[in-house]
């Protein structure tokens, strides 16, 4: 409240809904109702829940979804995790390291939608730790019995037992009751913005973060927020508006530069496009893979370490579509690889930006050497 103030921003706390054109109704608890009314614009920035997916019997289990996981008070005994991605990945870490007793259910694999590799050394592992890893499973009901605790049955027909369930499978916007439907959109639905976050057709409303569904990233949707809020000041005063790629006033990066983290044990972190999604998009491209654990400053790291790395080079114009890392702290290496994406930084110049000895930072050299030294 007092960084609100001290920024010269009004707080109004309630349950606000939009009720016509630049108009937000906001409800506080005690009913009492307050009009706001804009000049220029309204950002809806209302984030996202955790998805429930429709199987038998897991609403009335009352499941936990990554809310309870990260606000529990008490570490239960045991632990289902249905789902195979990070929030599943990275509370199947936590909970493990804690001394729950933990299984994971995946319809496929871990950490699908990044390169194979990291799914792999992340499932690896989970399963030394003691965690029970189902891959490949479905999950067809979940009850809640008599003495407290859940059962999960999968479509193999096995059972699965544990105090506690984690349903972890997406998310859903948080749309359905703030009046979208003043705005000609369909509430509950997610919103879809153009890259200066404005709403197609609309010359008032505006959205960022989850809400959206472009990018599910606390760091992606504070991104967006900083474009919007540019973008809104600049169209209020009449002034120029950037909005080719990589202008101040869009969130190009959004598209094929986002960089995340997994804070699993190896962590990963990943910036820009698979080699999957490289291809798809119809770059010709060559994949460059290295062994973390062959790089000088990894065995000062720790003792036996084991990573992986790899970097996705657009070929016809020698800059990188992506790289990810997999291994301890890899986290620390993802800010140069998202500025070298980013900046579509030419391998050429790559070789210049010389790495500290010994550090894992080497492990930009090794991967450059592996692609080959310019000749020009």
């Amino acid at each position: 409240m007092e960084w609100a103030t001290g920024a010269g921003i009004a707080l109004v706390r309630g349950h606000g809904a939009l009720t016509g054109v630049r108009e937000v109704t906001v409800t506080a608890a005690d009913g009492a109702a307050t009009v706001l009314t804009a000049r220029h614009a309204v950002a809806i920035a209302t984030g996202s829940d955790a998805a429930v997916p429709d199987i038998d019997g897991l609403r009335a289990a009352r499941p936990w979804t990554s809310r309870e996981a990260t606000s529990a008070r008490a570490v239960p005994e045991s632990l289902a995790i249905i789902g195979g991605g990070v929030v599943a990945t990275e509370m199947a870490t936590a909970y493990a390291g804690l001394g729950a007793r933990v299984t994971v259910i995946a319809r496929t694999g871990l950490l699908g939608g990044m390169e194979p590799f990291a799914g792999e050394l992340v499932t690896a592992a989970l399963r030394e730790r003691g965690v029970t890893v189902l891959l490949g499973t479905a999950t067809s009901g979940v009850t809640r019995t008599a003495d407290g605790g859940v059962e999960i049955r999968t479509g193999d027909g096995t059972t699965v037992t544990a105090a506690e369930v984690l349903v972890a499978t997406g998310r859903t916007p948080r749309t359905g009751d703030i009046g979208l439907e003043t705005a000609g959109l369909t509430p509950g639905d997610w919103i879809t913005v153009d890259d200066t976050m404005r709403v197609p057709g609309s010359d008032w409303l505006y959205a960022a973060g989850d809400v959206t569904h472009r990018v599910l990233l606390t760091h992606q949707g504070k991104y967006q927020a900083r474009a919007a809020g540019d973008v809104i000041a600049a169209r209020a005063a009449g002034a120029p508006v950037s909005d080719a790629p990589w202008g101040a006033h869009v969130a190009t990066a959004d598209h094929a530069a986002v960089p995340q983290v997994v804070f699993t044990d190896p962590q990963v972190a990943s910036v820009g496009l698979t080699a999957a999604a490289a291809r798809a998009a119809g770059h010709r491209i060559r994949v460059v893979d290295y062994d973390l654990g062959r790089v000088a400053g990894a065995s000062l790291h720790a003792d036996g370490y084991t990573g992986s790395a790899r970097m996705v080079v657009d070929e016809e114009r020698r800059v990188l579509l992506g790289v990810t890392f997999a291994g301890p702290d890899v986290a620390e290496l993802l800010h140069s690889a998202t500025i070298a994406v980013v900046g579509a930084v030419p391998l050429d110049r790559l070789w210049h930006a010389v790495p500290a000895y010994p550090t894992v930072s080497e492990i930009w050299l090794r991967l450059l050497e592996a692609y080959g030294r310019p000749t020009g």
